[in-house]
């Protein structure tokens, strides 16, 4: 009997708000200083990704500096990077830092059995998040152009309450639309999101609903009102199996 394929391994990272200013700080935490702290955790391993996923919030200070801090640190991994938006990103400017590889704006790609499709859930001037038609459309013609049998879909805002009042009152507005058209596409298996600096796992109509913490300040879960956590930062291991199957982990970055 053949052996199976190698699973695709996808390093999850999100929100990492990052600052012209390499000592700025949001909450109390130095962002550069945080995502440095991640990338060398990783580094330091002996598991390997094959791509890298980022949903959002690169920046914190609307500066085209910060997106190039951004670049200069995410060049290190040596792998592609696929990023959508968040809310506090700047669209034209992240754009423009990320226009040529190894960097990939709201793109989707096959790799293996699977496609990885990134989406703009992103409106002008507000924190929570929509996904517009065309986003919806064109993951739709992504999935119908590809042979790719399983779908991870990655978003900033995710679709679900994380059970957290004041986050939930600003997630994703049409999120019932949109767990509606990724079931009937039936080959969509993970979507991935931010936003939320905390963790989230759960499942809907057979598609497994992930969020990551941040690679810098956490929210505290479970919150009525805005709060704060002192969990340290964190990214995550996905590895894609060819069947459809998929592994998890979350790893928390601590300080020593």
């Amino acid at each position: 009997m053949p052996d199976a394929p190698e699973p695709l391994r996808v390093l999850h990272l999100t929100d990492p708000h990052l600052f012209a200013d390499s000592r700025g700080e949001l909450r109390g935490v130095a962002t550069r200083a945080s995502l440095s702290r991640v990338l060398d955790h990783y580094a330091a391993g002996d598991w390997r990704a094959d791509l890298a996923v980022v949903t959002g919030d690169l920046v914190q200070d609307d500066s085209r500096a910060a997106y190039e801090n951004f670049r200069n640190l995410l060049s290190r991994l040596g792998l592609p990077v696929y990023c959508v938006p968040g809310n506090h990103d700047v669209r034209e400017l992240m754009q423009q830092a990320l226009a040529s590889p190894p960097f990939h704006y709201c793109e989707a790609v096959r790799a293996g059995n699977w496609l990885i499709a990134c989406l703009d859930s992103c409106i002008e001037g507000e924190v929570g998040g929509r996904i517009p038609e065309r986003e919806l459309s064109r993951l739709e013609s992504d999935v119908a152009r590809t042979d790719a049998a399983h779908v991870m879909v990655c978003v900033h805002h995710p679709p679900v309450p994380v059970q957290s009042r004041w986050l939930d009152g600003v997630g994703l507005a049409n999120g019932a639309e949109f767990l509606a058209r990724l079931t009937a596409i039936a080959r969509v298996r993970l979507a991935i999101f931010g936003h939320v600096h905390q963790e989230y796992d759960s499942e809907h109509d057979g598609i497994r609903i992930l969020t990551t913490p941040s690679t810098c300040r956490q929210f505290a879960p479970r919150s009525d009102e805005f709060a704060v956590d002192d969990r340290p930062p964190a990214y995550r291991r996905i590895e894609l199996h060819h069947d459809g199957r998929f592994t998890h982990e979350l790893v928390w970055v601590d300080s020593a």
